[in-house]
């Protein structure tokens, strides 16, 4: 029995190996498109303004899904959800392979739905393959590739597409490689892994109690809407908009726009392991949390009012690995809620942070995307779209004050 457990184990670990290629493909295509738009708008035969409505409903699927993801996995385990998921990203990516806009739009939102698998694939995957002891890190070093993918992304397929890289090629490519992926899952991930007391719990109170539980807890909506908000940066500007900015309102060349989007999801390589790591360390998490929005604000504002103080690359490095705060909320959320919720946690955390992205990104589009470029004054176009960002942060950090602590040295006091 031990020996079947240990080797269980192991195939557990190596399964969460194949999954990190999931997460790391599904930040690659979130991301690549912003160092495309002029391209892909004319793939589409599509103005630049709704080619960035049609990248946006990624995210419509993505928090919608990332409710089905969670219960998926409770219900039938990684194995078929992982294998579903991935299918479903390969094919979104070949339809971005075709010239019209309703394969751009139908494309784009099977991406989103696929990638919703992705992230709470590799956390069920890591919690049965490593010890609690080794969870967190394992989590975050999760975090950490797709951070990296994000960057690359950019960093790698910004200089293809400045070389004459067709777009239709590169999709087609990345497309048949998460299909080669999601086979691979499916034969990996272990046959029997769904088989286990939590599901036969769930069965026995009804196959969506997991949310109605989260939902339930006022702490989730903070956690979700506080990660949103410090996400949404990320997500809609360097992910999205940054190499569009630092070159119509900054004058970048589009090399140099691209590496200073890039750095943001970069400094998140950094940022989510180390800001994780001082969380459990000093067993607490608000401080941390405050801290990162704090220096976030700190970052913008040198952008904004000092430019010359510190290169642009650098204060996005420490902008991202501020932003890394985002992903504390996920810690808290777990913590706060029972232990048989867990995995549907990680979707409703999902589906409120990117919720908070889904609903941000048509209004930042509105009154800062549309504008890009029209002959107004530059420099206070780029400082409202700041500002606009710091409010986010600002709202962050009043709702933080109304978060539980959770770290182990609130429970510590709590028990004496």
């Amino acid at each position: 029995m031990g020996l079947k457990k240990v080797s269980s184990t192991r195939l557990y670990v190596i399964a969460w190996i194949f999954g990190l290629l999931f997460y790391f493909l599904d930040y690659v295509i979130r991301s690549s498109p912003a160092v495309m738009l002029p391209q892909l708008a004319e793939q589409f035969n599509v103005t630049s303004v709704n080619l960035i409505s049609i990248i946006g409903t990624y995210y419509y699927t993505y928090s919608i899904v990332s409710l089905l993801a969670g219960l998926a996995l409770d219900k039938f385990g990684a194995k078929y959800s992982l294998f579903t998921g991935t299918l479903i990203l390969g094919l979104g990516c070949l339809l971005f392979v075709l010239s019209s806009s309703f394969a751009g739009n139908a494309g784009r939102l099977l991406q989103g739905a696929g990638c919703a698998f992705a992230f709470p694939g590799c956390v069920y995957l890591a919690s049965k393959g490593f010890s609690a002891k080794s969870l967190a890190t394992a989590i975050g070093f999760t975090q950490c590739v797709g951070m990296l993918a994000g960057s690359a992304g950019q960093f790698v397929v910004g200089p293809w597409v400045e070389k004459g890289l067709q777009t239709s090629d590169f999709w087609l490519g990345v497309g048949l490689i998460t299909i080669v992926v999601a086979f691979g899952l499916l034969l990996i991930i272990p046959k029997n892994e769904d088989k286990n007391a939590p599901v036969k719990t769930i069965d026995s109170k009804g196959i969506l109690w997991p949310y109605k539980v989260v939902f339930s807890n006022p702490q989730s909506w903070l956690c979700g809407l506080i990660s949103g908000l410090l996400f949404a940066p990320t997500t809609i500007f360097a992910m999205t908009w940054g190499v569009a900015f630092f070159q119509e309102d900054k004058d970048f060349s589009f090399h140099a726009a691209t590496i200073a989007s890039a750095m943001i999801p970069m400094g998140w390589v950094l940022g989510c392991p180390l800001l994780g790591y001082i969380t459990d360390k000093i067993g607490a998490r608000k401080p941390v949390l405050l801290v990162g929005a704090v220096v976030m604000i700190l970052a913008i504002g040198q952008i904004l009012f000092f430019p010359d103080l510190i290169s642009v690359y650098t204060t996005n490095f420490i902008f991202g690995v501020a932003s890394g705060a985002a992903m504390i909320p996920y810690a808290v959320i777990k913590e706060s809620n029972p232990d048989e919720v867990k995995g549907s946690a990680t979707g409703a955390m999902n589906f409120i942070t990117f919720g908070v992205t889904t609903l941000l990104n048509p209004i930042f589009s509105k009154f800062f995307g549309q504008t890009l470029s029209l002959g107004i004054n530059k420099s206070s176009h780029f400082q409202s779209t700041g500002l606009f960002w710091i409010g986010g942060i600002i709202l962050a950090i009043i709702l933080t004050f109304f978060l539980n602590e959770t770290g182990q040295r609130k429970v510590t006091k709590s028990s004496l």
